[in-house]
């Protein structure tokens, strides 16, 4: 969780004055100064499960594509395929170098004149050099509007009631998955997106760094009868993990492939040619490894670097391990070589070295956790 670099200056994001006065313990995490939590990660994870959390995630970035040749930049760029996208919708996809390791995984939103693409902090300069890279040929201009974008996530169970209560929106039903729109909440213009990264349903509001504190003050004061509490990293760790979604430095880097990582249906080979996409055709053939995950011991907690084993011979490491608050027992994500992938196979971790600690579990097809239908 830790991006932050010893005796560098951390950026602060628009709310850090609000954290810091609530108790949140702040920590360095992709060059910004963050909440990990504000009372107890656990306590939080499970307030988003049962209730709701709110969430500051400004330290994202944003970068709005525009110009008439901006779809076709977008449609060389990233694997998904943009052009199915009409304005209110959006997609998760990844951009590629041409070996196909992964640049980013991203989120793309169709507007009425152009598309706001939403980029990991940690990546957001690397991201912004490949991006200009790549314009070349295309009539389209790329610019970073993160300094002046604040993001809220109200996530969990009753979030749609709480940004209801606040919004300008009649229905917020009309907003589905992966949709968005533009309106108000407690009268701050926003974006209201239907996307998330906790398993659970919410709202992701876009708004002017301005209005961070009093949209953020708004909604904890609506949420409070509801059982809404601030939410840090820690949580949004713990909760992205029991729902298998991937985090970028950990689960899939520039060494990492989408189609290995488990992201084989944000690829879109017949849309044409975009980078990267000669490379996937050979990974496709036969993927070097594969992406999986494993239910341990309510005691067996396993880490990022963790060895997998099938047999005396090590098949594998974890990307991703932690414990899982919701199932109540150690959860890890990893690669392992694509035999040992099948669900059911029994693959061994080694979580310490030194007194040797194991734990054997089958590998399990994920997500570990999903939502009760409503």
């Amino acid at each position: 969780m830790n991006e932050g670099i010893k005796n560098v200056p951390l950026d602060k994001v628009p709310l850090d004055a609000a954290h810091r006065a609530l108790g949140g313990q702040m920590v360095p995490f992709a060059g910004y100064s963050m909440p990990l939590h504000y009372g107890s990660i656990r306590g939080e994870h499970l307030a988003v499960r049962e209730r709701a959390g709110l969430f500051d995630v400004s330290h994202m970035g944003e970068v709005n594509v525009t110009g008439p040749g901006a779809l076709a930049f977008l449609e060389r760029l990233v694997t998904n395929d943009v052009s199915k996208l009409s304005p209110g919708r959006a997609l998760y996809t990844v951009m590629c170098h041409p070996d196909g390791g992964i640049v980013d995984d991203l989120l793309v939103y169709r507007d009425q004149e152009g598309y706001m693409c939403v980029v990991n902090a940690g990546r957001r300069d690397v991201d912004l050099e490949w991006m200009s890279q790549c314009l070349s040929g295309h009539d389209a201009q790329v610019t970073d509007v993160s300094a002046e974008t604040a993001l809220l996530a109200v996530q969990g169970p009753r979030a749609k009631a709480i940004v209801q209560s606040l919004s300008s929106v009649a229905d917020l039903d009309a907003i589905r998955y992966y949709h968005h729109h533009f309106g108000e909440v407690a009268g701050v213009p926003v974006r209201i997106s239907r996307t998330g990264y906790t398993g659970e349903d919410g709202f992701e509001l876009y708004a002017s760094a301005a209005d961070a504190e009093r949209l953020w003050s708004a909604i904890l004061e609506a949420g409070s009868p509801h059982g809404l509490i601030p939410a840090g990293l820690g949580a949004r760790d713990t909760l992205r993990l029991e729902a298998g979604f991937r985090l970028y430095g950990q689960d899939i880097d520039e060494a990492s492939d989408p189609l290995s990582a488990g992201l084989g249906w944000v690829v879109k080979p017949a849309k044409g040619p975009f980078i990267g996409s000669e490379a996937l055709a050979a990974i496709a053939a036969a993927p070097p490894r594969a992406f999986i995950g494993m239910k341990l011991g309510p005691r067996e907690i396993p880490r990022h670097g963790h060895p997998i084993y099938r047999g005396a011979r090590q098949v594998g490491a974890v990307t991703s391990g932690s414990f899982g608050f919701t199932v109540g027992a150690g959860l890890a994500m990893g690669y392992v070589e694509p035999q040992c992938a099948t669900p059911g196979t029994e693959l061994r971790i080694q979580l310490r070295a030194d007194p040797l600690q194991e734990a054997t579990a089958p590998v399990l097809a994920l997500p570990f956790y999903k939502r009760p239908e409503s």
